[in-house]
């Protein structure tokens, strides 16, 4: 059973390492794009030759174009069909988090070790995903900006930690962590943000508000990049 040692901090030096690495970079360039751009090297559309006259439609005999119907429209196409499907399947939003309760309030408080029952049996998620069940983890256990601790005296978490929780409490591996931090760097930076995600969850004047919607934001482009 899993049991890790990983800080607030050393979560997010490891996302930002990833973030920096050339393997993300071409995971995030051109995330929001769901299909290629046309290639010079597309054959010129031919212009059809002279239909024939087709016959009167005979009561009981469909049209002669219906008898090609299933193939014709595949030729319309400028991209292979399994190719449409993939791109799809890549916009379709991430699939909400299973409706599992969060220990109550003196759930927030006691050591993570007392959860780790919570692990045993649990499959892997999403990127998305958990930045879901760390969003709810902010939510009802509340969030804090006091300098990096995974959790403060009420059981508040700032964003890191509520990462690092939600995987301890059974939600995603260490790598789906890292990847959701990496993530957050990666919106961070789309919003003008240079530096780490613990630094921006102290900046002066930061709200719970500013947290979530930064979550909101990560989940989005996470989720419409497939992860």
């Amino acid at each position: 059973m899993e049991a890790p040692a990983l800080t607030p901090d050393q979560l997010d030096l490891q996302a930002a390492r990833l973030h920096e690495t050339e393997a993300w970079q071409q995971i995030v360039t051109g995330w929001e794009y769901t299909a290629p751009a046309s290639t010079p090297s597309a054959q010129p559309a031919v212009e059809p030759a002279e239909k024939p006259a087709e016959d009167p439609v005979v009561a009981g005999n469909p049209p002669r174009s219906t008898a090609q119907g299933s193939a014709d429209w595949r030729s319309l196409l400028s991209v292979p069909v399994g190719q449409l499907i993939d791109d799809a399947m890549r916009t379709l939003p991430a699939a909400p988090p299973y409706e599992r309760p969060l220990p109550g309030r003196l759930g927030a408080v006691l050591p993570d070790r007392v959860h780790a029952w919570r692990r045993v049996g649990q499959p892997d998620l999403r990127p998305s995903t958990q930045l879901g069940y760390a969003r709810q983890v902010l939510t009802e256990w509340g969030w804090q900006n006091t300098p990096y601790r995974l959790r403060n005296a009420r059981g508040a978490r700032c964003i890191c930690g509520a990462l690092l929780t939600a995987h301890r409490l059974g939600y995603g591996s260490l790598g789906t962590v890292n990847r959701a931090g990496a993530w957050l760097i990666t919106e961070l930076r789309s919003q003008g943000w240079p530096g780490l995600i613990g630094p921006w969850n102290r900046h002066p004047g930061r709200t719970a508000t500013d947290a979530l919607a930064l979550i909101d934001a990560t989940i989005r482009r996470a989720s419409s990049a497939g992860h």
